[in-house]
């Protein structure tokens, strides 16, 4: 009996899906409001996401506009941001918040080249632990007699290869993600 490759699969995408929404909340000098996920407001004693409670509109490539449904959580949401690490001030216009993302600095850049790229480590170690459990699965099949060793060999080589498949696509996000951080 062959071992199941399609679980260990969807593992692996699974890992290429959370290191993308994770890639997503790395500002790179435009505007995204992805860069506000995360970002809770207690609202009436309930930790609210903010995209639940305001409107979030781009009036241009460098500015996120924030109108909140209920003018009176205004003060919270400008909080929460500053309290957030976006590391930027929002300007309270009574009706709105604006954030103004400023250009980045050469430095600025290299810090978040090197933070997109552990995380894609990490997002590789993950895919290496689905690996790790596949092999371990093969190992038990054969131990429990219920595959034979050839078996084995060949679910461990399906799983190699979906690995490596996985790992090369996120080099390749990677790779996208430190050109664009980079890209003035």
């Amino acid at each position: 009996m062959k071992l199941e490759t399609a679980e260990f699969e969807k593992k692996m995408k699974k890992s290429i899906d959370v290191y993308v929404e994770n890639l997503s909340s790395i500002r790179v000098g435009r505007a995204n409001a992805a860069v506000l996920n995360g970002i809770s407001v207690d609202y009436y004693g309930v930790e609210t996401p903010i995209n639940q409670m305001a409107e979030i509109k781009v009036p241009d490539p460098k500015t996120l506009m924030i109108v909140p449904w209920d003018k009176t959580t205004l003060k919270g949401i400008e909080k929460a941001i500053l309290t957030s690490n976006v590391g930027i001030n929002p300007q309270n216009d009574g009706q709105s918040l604006r954030l103004s993302f400023p250009p980045l600095t050469e430095e600025r850049r290299r810090e978040l080249k090197k933070q997109v790229s552990q995380m894609g480590e990490n997002a590789k170690v993950a895919i290496r632990n689905v690996r790790r459990e596949g092999v371990d699965a093969a190992k038990e099949q054969k131990k429990a007699g219920t595959m034979t060793e050839d078996e084995q060999k060949q679910s461990e080589k399906l799983i190699q290869d979906l690995t490596d498949k996985y790992v090369k696509e996120i080099d390749k996000i990677t790779a996208e993600k430190e050109a664009d951080i980079m890209a003035i």
